[in-house]
């Protein structure tokens, strides 16, 4: 299959679904606010009440992270796979494998690239993830441009074997 880039050089784009984004960002606050309401309205002993609103102030504080990140687009180069923001998730020259199988670890909607070497953990709540040598992309990304990328990322992982 040959594949062409637009006038940038970008061959695919992933980006968060603007119905998933606002679901998943009000499943956060509402829990936060709801764990806050908990403790100041039916306030539970000491300890209960520290851990409700440790928990309550990370679910609000996640929220925030997870509507900064799913504001960025994910960008597919002949060089690297990038965030808009110009982060690079992986170099193309680096991707060994892609597995996108339905029970392959890998966020929804998305796929999983293993990588030659280790890059530091990295966390886009909603859009991406990196651990070692993994790189996980999807969640509140539409399916198919997610498996667009993955096609054009999976067919120069084949033409060099």
């Amino acid at each position: 299959m040959l594949h062409q880039p637009d006038e940038n050089g970008v061959y695919a784009r992933v980006y968060a679904a603007p119905m998933r984004r606002l679901f998943a960002y009000a499943m956060l606050v509402s829990l936060g606010a709801l764990l806050l309401w908990l403790v100041f309205t039916t306030p539970p002993t000491a300890g209960w009440a520290v851990l409700m609103g440790l928990i309550a102030v990370g679910a609000l504080y996640l929220a925030e992270r997870t509507r900064r990140a799913t504001a960025t687009v994910l960008e597919l180069t002949a060089e690297e796979l990038r965030d808009s923001s110009g982060r690079v998730l992986a170099r193309v020259e680096d991707i060994e494998k892609i597995d996108r199988g339905v029970f392959a670890f890998k966020p929804s909607n998305g796929f999983l690239l293993k990588t030659k070497g280790s890059a530091p953990a990295a966390w886009a709540p909603g859009i991406w993830w990196r651990v070692g040598r993994r790189v996980g992309v999807g969640g509140v990304v539409p399916s198919a441009p997610a498996k667009y990328m993955a096609e054009v990322i999976g067919s120069w992982v084949e033409t060099r074997r």
